[in-house]
């Protein structure tokens, strides 16, 4: 992750345990992820990996969004057909913000354009033959310049790809090592979507493998998966570029689901609180994906769980303008991380958990200082917000304690928070009332109940291993594999005929990629979709293959309940078909927790800590010794190796059999 790498090892006689190291440390490691396996392996730094200690690594990155957010991809360039070379620049002219009289562009990924003498009617007719001297000529001088990655977009290539197909031929002959062609990466309509996937394909592939390449180097041959932006493990030869911008959130989300499930919770807002971001997202007996997304102002056509991120995390930075308290968007990161990780860092919103006493020192992993053996620093904690509040009273007039300041700033997140929930709830039809906040992430815990508060929920579920639930999610992860191929044509039993052999081909297809990832033939399941919109429309809502009145019951469910209406009588259109290969991997049983037979649970020790403008006397608790039936109530903090839990005043916590 951004601020913390987490790791969940399973020991071969079924114990977890977990672990949890900055991402960043140059004076220490080189690579956070290899570094914690050594040390579960009791390895030094310059110690090589036993492979034969290791049946499988499951990981999520965020190399390549990372790379997408700071631009630091391959140089590539674009191959379009001749006329389109402004295409994706100009995009949809879309203006997210209205008001803005000083329009900032994002930066493009691709370095140079060839316009390709090319070109394909809707309907199949070669109106231009593809010009291969000319376009071997452009790709020379690219080639010649440095450039290694090429992405080759052409119109109607999705449907009609023989040109695509002898271009990509050129730019293999010439030698370039990346070479990503739409009716491949999006065989997807929709030309500017698609080439973006296309050329973000090209951008961060060659990166994305370099790093997957070293991985699989230091782990020595054993078996290496990567979780993908759509919920999915996949074979590390097999990942992609396009699948990886939400690899690390994926994760969370899986965990989530498969966790609350051994609670016996079905409907969960998935609420996962990282230090540089929070990430939200909606289950209700199936995964949510969204086809088509917008990150860091690149457009994707590709599946990708619907996960909604805002920038507040535990390293979101405190600041007062004179007039206004903000939290983030902007992040202390790991590197200088908040005021209390002892590198000189800004005020954060961990440090106004610690600032409050939510977060205490005494119970926090001590790797902090130049010998990486010290606790958080509470007294600079308390020094940098001494200064705030008289920098607040002084502009305002308003005295305020540092503990009411700190305190504010945490109201200001959770609404944040709060808000980026209703949007995948119930801005989209979902009663948010009816679910159970499943929290997770580093500092998820410590905001948990003051959020559910602010939605009106009345539960909250922590897994013991909360504080790393997207690397528990990825050993819980099944092996998916995804086909898509576009239609756009009208809804009629004729149609369906025809769909029922495109479906059975995309689903061999799929399961020719299942071969070998480590699902048993007899664990994979086919899940077969129809992407269905009224005729006229340009929002396809997603239902199960089925007989046409079947399919059509199902969207129009879906539709009165996302957009509260249904158009009887209007033409239906399948805009594309998917195939969903699922192969489940073995599963890890959540141990039984024994039942107290006393009924009493002492806390380990007693502290103050100030929340909603009053100090409160808190009984802190170590998650360990609770036992299934005890009952906390608020206000507490349960501390345990890999979080924080904070029950606000009002709330109890119970411990469930799982």
């Amino acid at each position: 992750g951004g601020t913390f790498t987490d790791i969940v090892a399973r020991r071969p006689d079924g114990a977890l345990v977990t672990h949890k190291l900055l991402s960043e440390n140059p004076d220490h490691y080189d690579d956070a992820a290899l570094q914690g396996i050594r040390d579960l392996l009791g390895l030094s730094r310059r110690q090589a990996i036993p492979a034969s200690s290791i049946e499988a690594v499951k990981m999520g990155t965020t190399v390549a969004t990372n790379a997408l957010l700071e631009r630091r991809g391959d140089r590539t360039v674009l191959a379009i057909t001749r006329g389109f070379a402004d295409a994706l620049r100009i995009g949809y002219q879309n203006r997210p913000d209205i008001f803005a009289r000083n329009i900032t562009l994002p930066s493009l990924v691709y370095e140079r354009v060839i316009e390709v003498e090319e070109r394909i009617s809707a309907e199949g007719e070669e109106l231009e033959p593809l010009n291969e001297e000319a376009l071997r000529r452009h790709l020379e001088v690219a080639h010649a310049d440095g450039i290694r990655s090429a992405a080759i977009v052409f119109m109607h290539g999705y449907r009609y790809h023989q040109h695509e197909a002898r271009a990509a031929a050129i730019a293999a002959r010439i030698g370039f090592t990346q070479i990503s062609v739409s009716h491949r990466v999006s065989p997807l309509m929709k030309l500017v979507s698609r080439g973006d996937t296309t050329v973000v394909d090209a951008y961060l592939s060659p990166i994305l493998r370099r790093y997957v390449d070293r991985v699989a180097e230091a782990l020595g041959g054993c078996s290496l998966l990567f979780m993908q932006s759509n919920g999915g493990l996949t074979d590390a030869k097999l990942f992609q570029g396009k699948d990886s911008i939400l690899s690390g959130p994926a994760g969370g989300v899986v965990g989530a689901v498969k966790a609350s499930a051994m609670a016996g919770i079905d409907k969960l807002i998935a609420f996962d609180m990282g230090g540089t971001s929070t990430d939200v997202s909606h289950y209700n007996g199936e995964y949510e994906r969204a086809f088509m997304t917008e990150i860091a102002g690149v457009r994707m056509r590709a599946p990708m769980m619907r996960i909604h991120t805002i920038a507040a995390g535990g390293g979101s930075i405190l600041s007062f303008d004179g007039a206004r308290m903000r939290v983030g968007p902007r992040s202390a990161g790991a590197n200088p991380g908040p005021a209390c990780y002892r590198k000189g860092g800004p005020l954060t919103v961990t440090d106004a958990n610690l600032m409050v006493g939510k977060l205490l020192p005494e119970h926090f992993p001590r790797v902090f200082g130049a010998n990486q053996d010290e606790a958080l620093d509470g007294e600079a904690v308390r020094d940098k917000f001494a200064a705030l509040a008289a920098r607040i009273e002084r502009d305002t007039g308003k005295p305020r304690t540092p503990e009411a300041v700190a305190d504010g700033f945490l109201a200001i997140a959770v609404e944040n928070m709060a808000r980026a929930i209703k949007e995948i709830s119930v801005h989209r039809g979902y009663d948010v009332t009816e679910y159970t906040l499943c929290c997770f992430g580093g500092a998820g815990g410590q905001h948990a109940c003051r959020v559910a508060d602010a939605l009106g929920m009345t539960r909250v579920f922590l897994h013991p291993h909360a504080g790393v639930l997207s690397a528990y999610g990825m050993g819980l992860a099944d092996v998916r594999v995804m086909r898509e191929r576009a239609v756009e044509a009208m809804l009629d039993d004729a149609l369906v005929q025809r769909l029922g052999p495109l479906l059975d081909e995309m689903a061999a297809d799929a399961l020719g990629d299942m071969a070998g990832q480590g699902a048993a033939g007899d664990r994979i399941t086919l899940l077969k979709k129809v992407h269905l919109r009224y005729d006229g429309t340009d929002s396809p809502l997603i239902v199960d293959f089925a007989d046409r009145a079947a399919m059509i019951d199902g969207f129009e469910a879906a539709h009165r309940r996302r957009y509260g209406f249904i158009v009887p009588g209007k033409a239906h259109m399948v805009e594309n078909v998917s195939v969903e290969a699922v192969g489940a991997m073995a599963e890890i049983a959540d141990p039984v927790i024994a039942t107290r037979r006393d009924g009493t649970i002492e806390p380990i020790v007693s502290t103050t800590m100030y929340s909603e403008g009053e100090h409160h006397e808190t009984q802190v608790y170590r998650r360990d010794d609770l036992l299934a039936g005890d009952r906390v109530e608020g206000p507490a903090i349960l501390v345990e190796a890999t979080g924080t839990t904070v029950v606000e005043p009002g709330w109890s916590a119970s411990v469930n059999r799982h």
